[in-house]
């Protein structure tokens, strides 16, 4: 009896191993990359820096830069 709940035990641990290793891939990440868009171009939403506007490149370039040095810590102690 002890040796068919060590085996029954076994094989529910496999079990829930290979359950663990079966799910479904991400599909979100995916779908947020366009490759017929330049990154430029962009959604008209909330979620935006107030200097730049969707399109303009120029805009687009001078935000990130913005945001770089923002984030840069030598630039921020100074």
């Amino acid at each position: 009896m002890k040796c068919n709940f060590k085996l029954l035990g076994l094989c529910l641990a496999a079990l829930t191993l290979l359950l663990a290793c079966s799910e479904p891939p991400e599909i979100a990440a995916k779908a947020s990359k366009r490759p017929d868009m330049a990154p430029y171009m962009g959604a008209n939403d909330g979620f935006m820096t107030k200097d730049w506007t969707p399109g303009n490149r120029e805009s687009w370039i001078d935000a990130l830069n913005k945001r770089n040095e923002n984030q840069n810590e030598y630039a921020r102690l100074k």
